[in-house]
Protein backbone atom coordinates (compact mmCIF):
# COMPACT_ATOMS: atom_id res chain seq x y z
CA UNK A 1 0.00 0.00 0.00
CA UNK A 2 1.10 3.76 -0.28
CA UNK A 3 0.44 6.63 2.04
CA UNK A 4 -0.95 10.28 0.84
CA UNK A 5 -3.15 12.61 1.71
CA UNK A 6 -6.21 15.30 0.06
CA UNK A 7 -4.90 18.31 -0.83
CA UNK A 8 -7.95 19.95 1.12
CA UNK A 9 -6.30 18.80 4.10
CA UNK A 10 -3.80 21.66 3.68
CA UNK A 11 -5.94 23.81 2.00
CA UNK A 12 -4.80 27.34 3.45
CA UNK A 13 -1.03 26.76 2.14
CA UNK A 14 0.16 27.53 -1.18
CA UNK A 15 0.73 25.15 -3.72
CA UNK A 16 4.45 24.49 -3.56
CA UNK A 17 4.29 24.30 0.48
CA UNK A 18 1.80 21.86 0.09
CA UNK A 19 4.01 19.54 -1.59
CA UNK A 20 7.20 20.45 0.40
CA UNK A 21 4.81 19.30 3.49
CA UNK A 22 4.29 16.12 1.70
CA UNK A 23 7.81 15.59 1.57
CA UNK A 24 8.74 16.36 4.71
CA UNK A 25 5.77 13.57 6.25
CA UNK A 26 7.10 11.18 3.99
CA UNK A 27 4.33 10.33 1.85
CA UNK A 28 4.04 8.88 -1.41
CA UNK A 29 1.73 11.42 -3.35
CA UNK A 30 -1.26 13.96 -2.50
CA UNK A 31 -4.94 13.41 -4.39
CA UNK A 32 -5.72 16.35 -5.59
CA UNK A 33 -9.59 18.73 -5.23
CA UNK A 34 -10.30 20.19 -8.22
CA UNK A 35 -13.85 21.73 -7.25
CA UNK A 36 -17.43 20.72 -6.39
CA UNK A 37 -17.46 21.82 -2.48
CA UNK A 38 -14.16 22.41 -3.09
CA UNK A 39 -12.42 25.83 -3.64
CA UNK A 40 -9.90 23.67 -5.24
CA UNK A 41 -7.23 26.22 -3.72
CA UNK A 42 -4.46 24.17 -5.57
CA UNK A 43 -5.65 23.28 -8.86
CA UNK A 44 -7.25 25.81 -11.80
CA UNK A 45 -9.99 23.60 -13.39
CA UNK A 46 -10.27 25.69 -16.24
CA UNK A 47 -7.07 26.67 -17.27
CA UNK A 48 -5.98 22.90 -16.45
CA UNK A 49 -8.48 21.82 -19.14
CA UNK A 50 -7.43 24.76 -21.62
CA UNK A 51 -3.11 24.65 -21.32
CA UNK A 52 -1.27 21.58 -22.14
CA UNK A 53 1.95 24.13 -20.41
CA UNK A 54 -0.19 24.08 -17.10
CA UNK A 55 -0.70 20.66 -17.27
CA UNK A 56 2.76 19.77 -17.75
CA UNK A 57 3.83 22.30 -14.93
CA UNK A 58 1.29 20.86 -12.47
CA UNK A 59 2.97 17.31 -12.81
CA UNK A 60 6.30 18.23 -12.99
CA UNK A 61 6.01 19.82 -9.37
CA UNK A 62 5.08 16.60 -8.33
CA UNK A 63 7.91 14.57 -10.35
CA UNK A 64 10.44 17.01 -9.00
CA UNK A 65 9.46 15.93 -5.32
CA UNK A 66 9.38 12.04 -5.61
CA UNK A 67 5.62 12.70 -5.34
CA UNK A 68 2.92 10.93 -7.22
CA UNK A 69 -0.77 12.18 -8.06
CA UNK A 70 -2.79 9.85 -6.29
CA UNK A 71 -6.38 10.70 -7.65
CA UNK A 72 -8.22 14.21 -8.95
CA UNK A 73 -11.68 14.60 -6.57
CA UNK A 74 -14.13 16.05 -7.69
CA UNK A 75 -16.30 15.34 -4.88
CA UNK A 76 -19.79 17.70 -4.55
CA UNK A 77 -23.65 16.90 -5.57
CA UNK A 78 -23.04 16.31 -9.77
CA UNK A 79 -26.92 15.67 -9.83
CA UNK A 80 -27.84 18.79 -7.63
CA UNK A 81 -31.28 19.92 -9.25
CA UNK A 82 -30.51 23.69 -9.50
CA UNK A 83 -26.54 23.62 -9.95
CA UNK A 84 -25.61 22.23 -13.00
CA UNK A 85 -21.81 23.73 -12.46
CA UNK A 86 -21.74 20.23 -10.04
CA UNK A 87 -21.94 18.19 -12.99
CA UNK A 88 -19.75 19.64 -15.39
CA UNK A 89 -16.84 19.76 -13.04
CA UNK A 90 -17.08 16.24 -12.97
CA UNK A 91 -17.10 15.83 -16.37
CA UNK A 92 -14.50 18.76 -17.10
CA UNK A 93 -12.56 17.01 -14.07
CA UNK A 94 -12.72 13.38 -16.04
CA UNK A 95 -11.06 14.59 -19.25
CA UNK A 96 -8.04 16.81 -17.51
CA UNK A 97 -7.30 13.59 -16.09
CA UNK A 98 -7.23 11.49 -18.82
CA UNK A 99 -5.27 14.64 -20.27
CA UNK A 100 -2.47 13.70 -17.29
CA UNK A 101 -2.88 10.03 -17.13
CA UNK A 102 -4.46 10.23 -13.85
CA UNK A 103 -6.21 6.84 -14.17
CA UNK A 104 -8.43 7.31 -10.88
CA UNK A 105 -10.97 10.01 -10.66
CA UNK A 106 -12.75 10.39 -6.80
CA UNK A 107 -16.34 11.77 -6.85
CA UNK A 108 -19.76 11.19 -5.20
CA UNK A 109 -22.72 9.32 -6.79
CA UNK A 110 -24.40 12.43 -6.41
CA UNK A 111 -28.13 12.92 -4.96
CA UNK A 112 -31.18 14.48 -7.03
CA UNK A 113 -34.48 16.38 -6.30
CA UNK A 114 -37.04 13.81 -5.01
CA UNK A 115 -39.70 14.19 -7.85
CA UNK A 116 -38.80 16.33 -11.87
CA UNK A 117 -40.49 19.71 -9.78
CA UNK A 118 -38.82 19.78 -6.73
CA UNK A 119 -35.50 21.84 -6.73
CA UNK A 120 -33.60 20.67 -3.51
CA UNK A 121 -32.10 17.02 -3.18
CA UNK A 122 -33.93 13.90 -1.25
CA UNK A 123 -32.16 11.65 0.47
CA UNK A 124 -33.70 8.95 1.48
CA UNK A 125 -33.34 6.84 4.39
CA UNK A 126 -36.37 4.79 5.10
CA UNK A 127 -39.35 2.94 3.54
CA UNK A 128 -42.39 4.40 4.59
CA UNK A 129 -44.22 6.33 4.30
CA UNK A 130 -45.02 4.76 0.50
CA UNK A 131 -43.91 8.03 -1.04
CA UNK A 132 -40.23 7.47 -0.53
CA UNK A 133 -40.62 4.86 -3.01
CA UNK A 134 -41.67 6.68 -5.30
CA UNK A 135 -38.91 9.42 -4.70
CA UNK A 136 -36.46 6.32 -4.81
CA UNK A 137 -37.88 5.13 -8.70
CA UNK A 138 -37.11 8.66 -10.33
CA UNK A 139 -34.28 9.15 -8.79
CA UNK A 140 -32.68 6.12 -9.51
CA UNK A 141 -34.43 5.18 -12.91
CA UNK A 142 -34.73 8.92 -14.17
CA UNK A 143 -31.81 10.72 -13.49
CA UNK A 144 -28.97 8.56 -11.41
CA UNK A 145 -28.57 6.05 -13.89
CA UNK A 146 -28.61 7.86 -17.63
CA UNK A 147 -26.24 10.23 -15.63
CA UNK A 148 -23.41 7.42 -15.14
CA UNK A 149 -24.29 5.65 -17.99
CA UNK A 150 -23.15 8.95 -19.65
CA UNK A 151 -20.04 9.44 -17.25
CA UNK A 152 -18.98 5.95 -17.53
CA UNK A 153 -18.95 5.98 -21.47
CA UNK A 154 -16.80 9.44 -20.68
CA UNK A 155 -14.34 7.56 -18.35
CA UNK A 156 -13.76 5.24 -21.20
CA UNK A 157 -13.24 8.04 -24.01
CA UNK A 158 -10.70 10.08 -21.53
CA UNK A 159 -8.56 7.38 -20.39
CA UNK A 160 -10.00 6.99 -16.96
CA UNK A 161 -10.04 3.67 -15.69
CA UNK A 162 -11.78 4.16 -12.26
CA UNK A 163 -14.56 6.22 -10.74
CA UNK A 164 -14.35 5.86 -7.18
CA UNK A 165 -17.51 6.88 -5.52
CA UNK A 166 -17.72 7.65 -2.06
CA UNK A 167 -20.04 6.00 0.39
CA UNK A 168 -21.15 9.09 1.87
CA UNK A 169 -24.84 10.57 3.44
CA UNK A 170 -27.02 12.72 1.68
CA UNK A 171 -25.79 10.62 -1.88
CA UNK A 172 -28.15 8.19 -3.35
CA UNK A 173 -24.60 5.54 -3.16
CA UNK A 174 -24.11 5.70 0.95
CA UNK A 175 -23.08 2.06 1.44
CA UNK A 176 -22.15 -1.56 0.35
CA UNK A 177 -25.68 -2.43 -1.71
CA UNK A 178 -26.18 0.97 -3.36
CA UNK A 179 -22.24 0.77 -5.01
CA UNK A 180 -22.44 -2.77 -6.17
CA UNK A 181 -26.56 -1.84 -7.48
CA UNK A 182 -25.08 1.19 -9.49
CA UNK A 183 -21.74 -0.99 -10.75
CA UNK A 184 -23.58 -3.86 -11.64
CA UNK A 185 -25.92 -1.26 -13.72
CA UNK A 186 -23.05 0.96 -15.11
CA UNK A 187 -20.02 -1.29 -14.93
CA UNK A 188 -16.88 -1.92 -13.60
CA UNK A 189 -15.74 1.47 -14.24
CA UNK A 190 -17.83 2.90 -10.84
CA UNK A 191 -16.07 1.12 -7.90
CA UNK A 192 -15.60 2.31 -4.32
CA UNK A 193 -13.89 5.26 -2.78
CA UNK A 194 -14.35 3.22 0.89
CA UNK A 195 -13.52 5.75 3.56
CA UNK A 196 -14.42 4.43 7.47
CA UNK A 197 -15.38 7.92 8.40
CA UNK A 198 -19.28 7.77 6.96
CA UNK A 199 -19.75 3.53 7.85
CA UNK A 200 -19.01 5.12 11.55
CA UNK A 201 -21.56 7.31 11.78
CA UNK A 202 -24.14 5.68 9.05
CA UNK A 203 -24.07 2.57 11.82
CA UNK A 204 -21.94 0.17 9.38
CA UNK A 205 -18.98 -1.53 9.67
CA UNK A 206 -16.14 -0.89 7.54
CA UNK A 207 -14.05 -4.33 8.36
CA UNK A 208 -17.30 -5.97 6.71
CA UNK A 209 -17.55 -3.48 3.74
CA UNK A 210 -14.48 -4.19 2.84
CA UNK A 211 -14.27 -7.54 2.07
CA UNK A 212 -18.01 -7.24 0.72
CA UNK A 213 -16.84 -4.70 -1.76
CA UNK A 214 -13.68 -6.75 -2.51
CA UNK A 215 -12.37 -5.72 -6.07
CA UNK A 216 -15.05 -3.06 -6.35
CA UNK A 217 -12.48 -0.91 -4.12
CA UNK A 218 -10.53 1.61 -6.06
CA UNK A 219 -9.63 4.11 -3.14
CA UNK A 220 -9.66 4.66 0.47
CA UNK A 221 -10.06 7.64 2.17
CA UNK A 222 -8.18 7.47 5.65
CA UNK A 223 -10.76 9.26 8.17
CA UNK A 224 -11.79 8.86 11.46
CA UNK A 225 -14.85 9.60 13.37
CA UNK A 226 -15.80 9.70 17.17
CA UNK A 227 -18.87 8.68 18.27
CA UNK A 228 -20.18 10.57 21.24
CA UNK A 229 -21.90 7.66 23.40
CA UNK A 230 -23.51 10.14 26.04
CA UNK A 231 -25.09 12.60 22.88
CA UNK A 232 -26.00 9.32 20.71
CA UNK A 233 -27.98 7.69 23.65
CA UNK A 234 -30.20 10.89 23.79
CA UNK A 235 -30.29 12.35 20.05
CA UNK A 236 -29.47 8.93 17.73
CA UNK A 237 -26.63 8.97 15.02
CA UNK A 238 -29.37 11.13 13.01
CA UNK A 239 -27.23 14.33 13.81
CA UNK A 240 -27.59 18.08 11.72
CA UNK A 241 -25.71 19.96 14.44
CA UNK A 242 -22.95 22.74 13.49
CA UNK A 243 -19.89 20.47 12.69
CA UNK A 244 -17.55 22.93 14.99
CA UNK A 245 -19.59 21.81 18.16
CA UNK A 246 -17.97 18.74 18.95
CA UNK A 247 -19.53 18.44 22.58
CA UNK A 248 -22.93 18.93 21.22
CA UNK A 249 -22.51 15.97 18.44
CA UNK A 250 -23.25 12.17 18.57
CA UNK A 251 -20.42 12.02 16.26
CA UNK A 252 -17.49 13.98 14.49
CA UNK A 253 -14.98 13.70 12.01
CA UNK A 254 -11.96 13.65 13.96
CA UNK A 255 -8.04 12.87 13.38
CA UNK A 256 -7.08 9.02 13.47
CA UNK A 257 -6.64 7.03 16.03
CA UNK A 258 -8.73 9.46 18.19
CA UNK A 259 -11.75 7.95 17.50
CA UNK A 260 -10.59 4.21 16.93
CA UNK A 261 -7.44 3.18 18.15
CA UNK A 262 -4.49 1.86 16.04
CA UNK A 263 -5.27 -1.90 16.61
CA UNK A 264 -9.00 -1.04 14.41
CA UNK A 265 -6.14 0.49 11.80
CA UNK A 266 -4.36 -2.38 12.03
CA UNK A 267 -7.15 -4.41 11.11
CA UNK A 268 -8.98 -2.41 8.98
CA UNK A 269 -5.40 -2.60 6.60
CA UNK A 270 -5.27 -6.00 6.85
CA UNK A 271 -9.11 -6.04 5.88
CA UNK A 272 -7.93 -4.43 2.85
CA UNK A 273 -5.55 -6.62 1.68
CA UNK A 274 -7.44 -9.75 2.31
CA UNK A 275 -10.42 -8.21 -0.02
CA UNK A 276 -7.45 -7.67 -2.45
CA UNK A 277 -6.93 -4.06 -2.34
CA UNK A 278 -3.59 -2.85 -2.39
CA UNK A 279 -3.78 1.10 -3.27
CA UNK A 280 -3.42 4.01 -1.45
CA UNK A 281 -4.59 5.08 1.75
CA UNK A 282 -5.31 8.69 1.04
CA UNK A 283 -5.60 10.84 4.65
CA UNK A 284 -8.64 13.38 4.31
CA UNK A 285 -8.13 15.37 7.64
CA UNK A 286 -11.51 17.27 9.04
CA UNK A 287 -10.60 17.66 12.55
CA UNK A 288 -11.88 21.04 13.73
CA UNK A 289 -9.58 20.58 17.29
CA UNK A 290 -6.43 19.74 15.65
CA UNK A 291 -4.10 21.87 13.71
CA UNK A 292 -4.05 20.65 9.84
CA UNK A 293 -0.15 19.75 9.96
CA UNK A 294 -0.60 18.29 13.79
CA UNK A 295 -3.40 15.74 12.40
CA UNK A 296 -1.54 14.97 9.68
CA UNK A 297 1.35 13.75 11.72
CA UNK A 298 -0.45 12.16 14.05
CA UNK A 299 -2.12 9.78 11.08
CA UNK A 300 0.71 9.53 9.13
CA UNK A 301 2.29 8.21 12.04
CA UNK A 302 -0.64 5.42 13.31
CA UNK A 303 -0.53 4.44 9.37
CA UNK A 304 2.85 4.12 8.76
CA UNK A 305 3.10 1.64 12.29
CA UNK A 306 0.29 -0.46 10.69
CA UNK A 307 -0.02 -0.35 6.91
CA UNK A 308 1.37 -3.50 5.10
CA UNK A 309 4.07 -1.86 2.18
CA UNK A 310 6.09 -5.20 0.87
CA UNK A 311 4.57 -7.34 -0.94
CA UNK A 312 4.01 -10.85 0.73
CA UNK A 313 7.17 -13.16 0.42
CA UNK A 314 6.23 -16.26 2.66
CA UNK A 315 6.04 -19.62 1.43
CA UNK A 316 5.63 -22.65 3.43
CA UNK A 317 8.47 -25.45 3.35
CA UNK A 318 8.42 -28.57 2.10
CA UNK A 319 8.93 -31.33 4.87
Amino acid sequence: MKLGFVSDSLGGRGFAELLDEAVRLGVDGVEVNTGGWSTAPHFDLARMKSSAEARSEFLKAFADRGLDVISLNANGNPLHPTDPAQGQCLKDTIRVAGEMSIRTVCTMSGLPAGSAEDRMPNWVVSSWPPETQAILRYQWQDVLLPFWTEIATLARESGVERIALELHGNQCVYNVPSLLKLRQAVGPVIGANLDPSHLFWMGADPLVAAEALGDAIYHVHAKDTMLNAPVQARTSLLENGSLMDIPARSWSYITLGFGHGEEWWRQFCYRLKMAGYDGWLSIEHEDVMLSSIEGLEKSVALLKNVMPVRASDYKPQEI
